[in-house]
This record gives structure tokens, C-alpha cells and sequence, in this order.
């Protein structure tokens, strides 16, 4: 069973994209699309693997052709891991 929050993707509401750093108010929590991360046939991989992307930024990642498969890999996980440091330093994510 993979790992749900709800509270974790609300998280990207209002929040910049993690690529191109806009915020017009199309940021969501967008997820990886690696099997290692959970991903499998019609199921989103865990919750925790998301960063927080404009629709366009997404979309470019999930379904655009001007990238190849290695650029959108790697466009995701930037995009990642500046998700997790604005989460921490946001203080959306803290330790009880």
C-alpha cells in the first residue's frame, strides 16, 4: 500500500514552481513517475515523492515531447529535491 497525505500535497497550494519558479496559482504536488518511487499501472506513486510544479512545468514532465525521457527524469528530481528544502525551511515539514 502505498503512503497517502493529504495534508503533504496541500501543501503546494500557493506555493512557487520548484522549476521555473512562477506563482500563478496552478502549483500542485506532482508525482514521480518512477516505479522505484511506488509508481505502478493507475496508481500515483507514495506522497512523499512529489514536487511542486506548475501546470505547465507538469506538464512539459508527464506528457511533453521537447525533452527526452533522461531531461524530464532529471528536470523532476531538481525539482524534487528543492521541494523537500522549501518544505523544511517553510516549516511545512517538522519533526514531533
Amino acid at each position: 500500500m502505498n503512503y497517502r497525505n493529504r495534508k503533504l500535497l496541500d501543501a503546494a497550494r500557493d506555493q512557487p514552481c520548484m522549476h521555473c519558479g512562477i506563482q500563478d496559482g496552478t502549483v500542485v504536488a506532482a508525482h514521480s513517475n518512477w516505479s522505484r518511487h511506488g509508481k505502478g499501472m493507475s496508481i500515483k506513486a507514495h506522497d512523499c515523492f512529489i514536487a511542486f510544479l506548475c501546470s505547465s512545468c507538469h506538464h512539459e514532465i508527464d506528457q511533453g515531447s521537447k525533452l527526452s525521457r533522461v531531461e524530464r527524469q532529471q528536470l523532476w528530481q531538481d525539482a524534487f529535491e528543492k521541494t523537500l528544502l522549501h518544505l523544511w525551511q517553510t516549516e511545512r515539514l517538522t519533526i514531533k
